[in-house]
């Protein structure tokens, strides 16, 4: 790429997007901070929390995204003439395939054992974060179709400039997923476990839409760490300080630990995101005499909470439960909260009020052969998760016709 250290411009990728703004161009940002956070922020779909300039900014000023953790920034942005932002694709050059929650790991094998190189590949998504949430970012009044193809070839474009694989966009909202294969993506589905607000006027009213035999267990779970002596404080970012945030770190940390492997996540990227976006941090603090035990780190947006990391000190009956699903949920109705998203997998989530829910994904392999294997395997393995959808959806908890 060329151009002032850490942009760089896509040749040939100028075209129409608004008769009011042509011609356009495609510029590559390595730092977020080349980008004015107005700018950014002034974007359509940055209001999630996690395409927030301050939130992306964090990850990589802290060093929670870089080479070394196997992201590198490669943002795209859409320009006119006059260099006003048009649109932008939030997007990274990956090394591997940790931290992103598609799993890919089949295909890089299929590729080393036909001696390709499956990496370097770029990835759209937000680093470590399984949520959906828009990709294809587009100014206000911009029509956000051609935006977001001239961003999606631009994508495609850098892929073959750098010789990366391929192209993947994750966690895209549905009528993303529409408009990328309407690019050439090939699509790819797979399935969460999300709770929806219906109104609820507290907690009981939520447990009164459960079968009997799944209301009981619930109150039982609940009743079991009330009894345990623990109680919870729910603690925005502005109202967490830097003393319990070293508290907090090594409770986040634990669930790494267990698994061998080290925290996506630092304190100090922790300590300033919650500064910078203080309503929309959300620890759930269980505490034992007087001292932390258990957190479920969250972001929320104006209708939607989004559990992110869970970690306890020690093994407390049914604390993950409470401390991840019913906090959560009761928090959801206090505040008038449409939806929670608790993270990827776990069918237990199921008993607990959260239903299976589609996610999505797309993807662009520049070799062909490889292209037409994949999305074979994509059209087999989407039938699968319709056939689980459709099976998992029979042991929600809910009294039929509840809701």
């Amino acid at each position: 790429m060329h151009g002032r250290a850490g942009r760089g411009k896509v040749p040939g990728q100028r075209g129409r997007v608004n008769a009011a703004v042509e011609p356009v161009r495609i510029e590559v940002v390595r730092n977020i901070a080349d980008v004015a956070a107005a700018d950014w922020n002034g974007l359509r779909g940055t209001q999630c929390p996690f395409l927030r300039h301050e939130f992306l900014l964090a990850l990589e000023e802290t060093g929670c995204v870089a080479p070394a953790s196997g992201w590198t920034p490669c943002h795209l942005l859409l320009r006119d003439q006059a260099g006003r932002l048009l649109g932008a694709l939030p997007l990274y050059s990956k090394t591997s395939s940790y931290g992103e929650f598609v799993f890919d790991w089949a295909w890089a094998d299929a590729y080393r054992r036909a001696g390709l190189r499956y990496f370097p590949k770029l990835v759209s998504a937000v680093p470590f974060t399984p949520a959906t949430s828009p990709r294809l970012l587009h100014a206000a009044g911009q029509e956000p179709e051609p935006v977001g193809l001239a961003l999606l070839s631009g994508a495609t474009e850098l892929a073959r400039q750098i010789e990366a694989s391929s192209v993947h966009v994750l966690f895209p909202t549905a009528a993303e997923t529409t408009l990328l294969s309407r690019a050439g993506f090939m699509a790819r589905k797979d399935c969460q476990f999300h709770w929806a607000n219906r109104g609820y006027a507290d907690f009981d009213a939520f447990l009164g839409e459960f079968t009997a035999e799944k209301r009981k267990k619930a109150k039982r779970e609940r009743r079991r760490v009330a009894e345990a002596g623990i109680s919870f404080v729910r603690l925005s970012g502005g109202e967490i300080d830097a003393t319990l945030w070293k508290k907090l770190m090594p409770l986040y940390a634990s669930s790494f630990w267990r698994r061998g492997r080290e925290p996506y996540l630092n304190e100090a990227f922790f300590t300033r995101v919650s500064a910078a976006l203080p309503e929309n941090v959300l620890a759930i603090v269980a505490m034992l005499r007087g001292e932390p035990v258990a957190t479920a780190l969250c972001f929320r947006s104006a209708d939607t909470l989004y559990g992110r990391y869970w970690g306890s000190e020690g093994d407390y009956h049914s604390l993950h439960f409470e401390t991840c699903y019913y906090q959560g949920i009761e928090y959801c109705i206090e505040k008038g909260l449409r939806t929670f998203e608790p993270g990827t997998q776990g069918e237990h989530k199921i008993s607990r009020g959260f239903v299976p829910t589609e996610t999505h994904s797309a993807h662009w392999l520049s070799h062909p052969q490889f292209a037409r294997a994949i999305d074979q395997y994509l059209d087999r393995e989407r039938a699968h998760i319709d056939e689980y959808m459709e099976s998992a959806s029979g042991h929600v908890p809910y009294r039929k016709g509840s809701g």
